[in-house]
């Protein structure tokens, strides 16, 4: 993506057997929308194997990292801080503002998996919410990197896939890396 921001995804929190399949879907949809890497709790094991298991199957570049230390990475961070939270000014309001800033410094998207502590709020750049009404992180995270990237993530490249997807307008179709297209659809 060109001018594309780096991004990194702090994860704050995680309640194992609670927000095991949240915490997934939080890597995922980094990975997907683009996002360069994740930062999940210690606890957070499941999560961390399934991202790094579906980065390595469909490509990357995307990285996995682990650590409970959050408030040492938000004092450390050398880039824009942007905490998603449904109390924050308007993503349609600042969007602009947020993705100008991160053409030159790396962007660190904060989001909680229970309350947030204030002095996360303090240590942000930015309080941004996707919406003021109580939804998913996972789709304040979505569309959040949507406006960032302006679409552009939707058109992305994966080095390094062992298979990818196939756009069919019914069915399913996933090919090894080298498979044939038109072998693989039956089409001769």
């Amino acid at each position: 993506m060109d001018d594309a921001p780096e991004v990194a995804v702090l994860r704050l929190g995680h309640r194992p057997g609670r927000d095991d399949r949240m915490t997934t879907h939080v890597a995922l949809t980094a990975r997907a929308l683009g996002a360069t890497r994740v930062i999940l709790p210690d606890d957070a094991s499941d999560a961390v194997d399934t991202a790094r298991s579906v980065t390595e199957r469909f490509g990357g570049p995307f990285a996995v990292e682990q650590d409970d230390s959050w408030r040492a990475r938000l004092r450390e961070w050398d880039g824009i801080v942007v905490h998603l939270t449904m109390y924050g000014e308007p993503v349609q309001t600042v969007g602009t503002e947020v993705r100008e800033a991160g053409r030159t410094a790396p962007v660190l998207v904060v989001i909680g998996a229970e309350k947030v502590p204030f002095d996360v709020y303090e240590a942000a750049d930015w309080n941004v919410a996707v919406t003021n009404q109580p939804h998913s992180e996972v789709a304040s995270l979505a569309v959040f990197l949507d406006r960032l990237y302006q679409g552009q993530e939707l058109d992305c490249e994966w080095a390094d896939a062992e298979r990818r997807v196939v756009p069919r307008a019914t069915g399913k179709r996933v090919v090894e890396a080298g498979e044939n297209e038109r072998h693989a659809d039956g089409d001769g």
